[in-house]
């Protein structure tokens, strides 16, 4: 974005057209108990000084060397395609297509995003909009509780730390309780949530149980009978799913899900240090009118010309306000195109392929770091393709290793304190034989 200060000039045109005094007067309907008075603003720079801070702070932005963090966002290969697309003029806007006949272009990508998140996930609907995966659950969460008319939540201790924050976060709002299903995380633990523990918690005020699969440690949990467990109290199943695993692992249509979520990210969107990304959103037709979020639907003219609509607009925040189902945000258009352009590129078989690449790369890595005495796995479960590895002096080496250019995983105790000396390692089509050989040699001189 260009620099272009404003002058007082600037400034009193700018309030002229819009018929108000002074800036404060921009603020006059904040009320004035959470208005802020100042904020701690740096003194202003010239354009030279603002070149070279940003220059600064560009040059922290250095990828390691050799990485094996995952934790909810992948390294995967993303088609130059992908780039070719939503690089295209037209698509450079987060405008809510609300126009139909002049959003045609938009309104067919989030069709067809749509359609292909329902292949996926193997649910009747989709919608799009979702800010990520942590919202998108969120919302999720939210609307089981509108659909089953019960205000509390469980979710299982194996969920991502991040999301559940954000789900408190979102249910501190309307005063929606939130109960934790512990997972077998013990020495010598499966890593998963128990059905008997899930059965425990759940009872005839539960809207819905939310479990994670694969799950934060990469265990691939037993989902069916985690929706069985919520379905006996009336309680919904909400899945929350790493979408390039369902290419490989059976889709939560197909084992009762009521509510599916997903962090788009993977889908040919990079990591960016951290956004932009897309959530994704799927359900059963019946709950349709419940799902926030955009839903883009197909039909015809007056001369019988196909063409596509936001459809069940009754929802949404430009019309029921405060009421709205949709959840209040850009229509992130241009990230679930990227995901789009990414599924049209690599295919099924493209998709499962990488499924496959991440889950043997995150097998070799184990299988490496148990071979030369360096670790061992934590948990007994099955896993995908993320797996926590206990390692002796984890913390000490782990900082080591940055130093050196690598990346060895997620440290688990930041947010497990009790999986003390564990990390969390991830592995990706482009985690290579020779980035687990200089692992292994770091952790081998680090000892």
């Amino acid at each position: 974005m260009a620099y272009s200060p404003h002058t007082e000039a600037d400034h009193r045109r700018m309030l002229d057209a819009v018929g108000v005094v002074s800036i404060e007067d921009l603020f006059a309907d904040i009320p004035p108990a959470v208005r802020a008075d100042r904020f701690a603003v740096p003194p202003p720079l010239t354009e030279q000084e603002v070149r070279g801070e940003l220059s600064r702070l560009a040059g922290r932005n250095v990828l390691p060397r050799v990485s094996f963090l995952g934790a909810g966002a992948y390294r995967h290969l993303v088609p130059a395609v992908v780039g070719e697309v939503i690089g295209r003029a037209e698509f450079a806007t987060a405008y809510t297509p609300y126009q139909p006949e002049v959003s045609q272009g938009t309104l067919q990508s989030i069709y067809e995003f749509q359609s292909m998140v329902c292949e996926l996930t193997g649910m009747e609907v989709a919608s799009a909009s979702h800010y990520d995966g942590a919202t998108a659950t969120a919302e999720a969460a939210l609307m089981a509780c509108r659909l089953t008319r019960r205000d509390r939540i469980a979710v299982s201790s194996a969920v991502h730390p991040q999301v559940r924050e954000v789900l408190r976060t979102y249910c501190s709002g309307p005063g929606i309780e939130i109960v934790e299903v512990p997972a077998e995380l013990a020495e010598g633990g499966s890593g998963l949530t128990a059905p008997d523990a899930a059965a425990s918690v759940l009872d005839d005020d539960v809207a819905c149980l939310v479990a994670q699969q694969p799950n934060f440690f990469g265990g691939i949990e037993p989902m069916r009978e985690l929706g069985e467990a919520a379905h006996v109290v009336g309680a919904q199943l909400v899945a929350l799913v790493e979408p390039t695993s369902l290419a490989i692992l059976e889709a939560p249509g197909g084992y009762g899900a009521d509510i599916v979520t997903a962090e788009g990210q993977p889908l040919g969107i990079p990591l960016s240090f951290g956004g932009p990304y897309v959530g994704l959103m799927a359900a059963r037709m019946a709950s349709v009118r419940q799902m926030p979020g955009r839903l883009v639907g197909a039909t015809r003219d007056a001369q019988g010309r196909k063409g596509y609509v936001l459809t069940l607009q009754a929802r949404e925040q430009h019309i029921r306000r405060e009421k709205a189902a949709s959840n209040i945000c850009t229509n992130q258009a241009l990230c679930a195109l990227a995901a789009t352009a990414y599924l049209s590129a690599v295919g099924p078989d493209g998709l499962r392929e990488v499924a496959q690449l991440s889950m043997t790369q995150a097998r070799h890595t184990a299988a490496a770091l148990e071979e030369a005495g360096l670790g061992e796995r934590r948990f007994t479960a099955p896993y995908f393709a993320e797996v926590a590895v206990r390692v002796p002096g984890a913390a000490r080496r782990h900082a080591a290793l940055l130093e050196r250019g690598i990346l060895a995983g997620h440290p688990l105790w930041t947010d497990y304190p009790d999986l003390d000396d564990t990390l969390l390692l991830a592995a990706t089509e482009l985690t290579t034989d020779d980035d687990i050989a200089a692992l292994v040699d770091a952790l081998e001189a680090t000892r």
